[in-house]
């Protein structure tokens, strides 16, 4: 029976893929005007509900019914027609094309046989006013930060007259500034009649946005709470069936001797011959856990990129115990550095091999993985394979022969963990290793990064997250502008200190 109050409802819903039934008859009701949050684990269904409801997927079983009527919703453009917008967690853009290009792709309007850009400009520069979405309409997106990419997905479908928007994963590549910008949005569009799901791993986020809140778990729906009254503890226990622990779990450190050594590194942009990374010299001891923290775009990607060898260094030296590798290869820097990319899609995984050869990708020329005639032991590929999965805790509809492309963003992640873990390097170093990662699995890298500290490894991370940065390091770098603002014990100063240093406020202080 169907709830007039119910803009959506979903009955019985059953979505299967080779190994793995991603939803298993879930029934579910959203209500016209709300911001409906679904949480739940890497894997546990919830982006591929919304997949069904944007028509990219065909479920098995179930109905759909949009605004009391059931529908087919057989792909994204009868999703469009019947006012469903969808912003993906990796953006449909076209890179090379104009904000305004993106926008009305697609559903461009024209005067006779040609495109009519002024009236679309007009219509476009209207909606990013009224929902406070400023955006450069002629800016290549090649050109404009994550954020503005984002708004650009969300003029989209509000240029396609969308009522409902579903957001997946929104905040996951976004500045804690850009997050605060997102969360006013979607308050926003919902006073204006729109009906937000908002799929999201992050617990506070979703206390401070939603209204109710859904929870799946392997498939299952398992609640559905308001979600200004439900705790987060009570949340996190529903979505991993146990209790989640929010605070990292540490004894002191007891740092040694130095294990990597950055001394006068200077970095240059080759297109606007700027320095990104300005004479930054800093040292990672064995037993502590070095967090760099900032915010997006001062130079801390490329100061990673610099030591690891996926960016050129124009001046200064890296050092990896006491030997040089400011010009030695990525190879030979991957023989002494295990590495936790920012991007896991470019630099962390082949996406169209299996999860086994990913797992083997540090290992596959070393003895036991090459037999004595110089071939691949593909039976030891997937011994290793099933042993990381394992201990891990990987999960993939195929096990180890899945496409890494095919597995959710968490567990892709939780792959190149494992894989760079396992590789028991003096040196880790670890760029937002939780990102996109729900509260049982940033609990369990937590463990496993603080447990490679007190292995005597020496740990370099980068977060963009305040509350890991303070909760996680023995020690804050923090960088503004390409140079480091300060060197900060967590232990001794406020997050508030913390982000006056990221701000460059403290660097002004210091002239004065």
């Amino acid at each position: 029976m169907t709830n007039s109050e119910n803009i959506i409802e979903f009955r019985h819903i059953t979505k299967k893929f080779p190994g793995i039934i991603a939803c298993n008859d879930i029934s579910l009701g959203i209500r016209k005007g709300e911001i409906h949050a679904l949480l739940g684990e890497n894997g546990a269904g919830k982006s591929t509900l919304m997949s069904v409801l944007f028509g990219m997927y065909t479920p098995e079983e179930g109905t759909i019914s949009i605004r009391g009527k059931e529908v087919k919703v057989t792909n994204p453009r009868v999703a469009t027609e019947l006012g469903i917008g969808m912003v993906h967690q990796h953006f449909k853009l076209v890179q090379n094309y104009t904000v305004l290009q993106n926008i009305i792709l697609g559903e461009e309007t024209v005067k006779g046989p040609f495109l009519d850009m002024d009236i679309a400009r007009k219509e476009v520069v209207e909606l990013s006013q009224k929902y406070g979405l400023a955006i450069e309409p002629d800016e290549l997106i090649s050109n404009i930060t994550v954020g503005q990419q984002q708004r650009c997905e969300i003029l989209k479908m509000l240029y396609r007259k969308a009522e409902i928007l579903i957001f997946d994963e929104p905040t996951a590549v976004l500045t804690p500034q850009e997050i605060d910008e997102l969360m006013g949005i979607m308050k926003g569009l919902a006073k204006e009649g729109h009906t937000i799901l908002f799929i999201s791993h992050k617990l506070d986020e979703i206390k401070l946005v939603a209204d109710r809140v859904s929870i799946l778990r392997r498939g299952k729906l398992v609640a559905t709470l308001d979600a200004v009254s439900t705790t987060k503890e009570k949340m996190g226990e529903l979505m991993v069936g146990k209790e989640v622990s929010f605070h990292v779990e540490k004894e002191p450190a007891q740092p040694k001797e130095d294990v990597l050594k950055v001394e006068n590194l200077t970095i240059i942009n080759n297109e606007t011959k700027k320095k990104v990374v300005n004479d930054v010299s800093f040292s990672v001891r064995k037993g502590e856990i070095v967090v760099i923290a900032g915010i997006d775009g001062n130079g801390q990607s490329e100061l990673i990129y610099g030591i690891t060898g996926l960016m050129p260094i124009n001046e200064g030296k890296v050092l990896v115990n006491g030997e040089d590798y400011t010009k030695k290869s990525v190879r030979e820097r991957n023989m002494i550095l295990s590495h936790i990319p920012e991007d896991r899609h470019k630099y962390g995984l082949i996406l169209d091999y299996p999860l086994s050869y990913n797992l083997a990708l540090k290992n596959y020329f070393k003895k036991g993985f090459v037999n004595k005639s110089g071939f691949l032991n593909f039976n030891k590929f997937n011994e290793y394979a099933d042993e990381l999965i394992n201990k891990f805790d990987i999960r993939s509809g195929q096990g180890r022969t899945t496409m890494a492309r095919s597995m959710s963003g968490g567990n892709q992640q939780k792959a190149i963990v494992a894989r760079e873990i396992d590789q028991d390097s003096d040196l880790l170093i670890a760029v937002q290793p939780t990102r996109g990662l729900d509260v049982g699995a940033i609990e369990y890298i937590h463990k496993q990064i603080v447990t490679q500290r007190d292995k005597d490894k020496a740990v370099l991370m980068m977060s963009f997250e305040l509350d890991e940065v303070m909760d996680v390091a023995d020690r804050i770098i923090v960088m503004f502008e390409g140079e480091i603002m300060g060197t900060l014990d967590p232990k001794k100063v406020t997050v508030e200190e913390v982000g006056l240093y990221m701000a460059g406020v403290k660097r002004e202080e210091k002239k004065v």
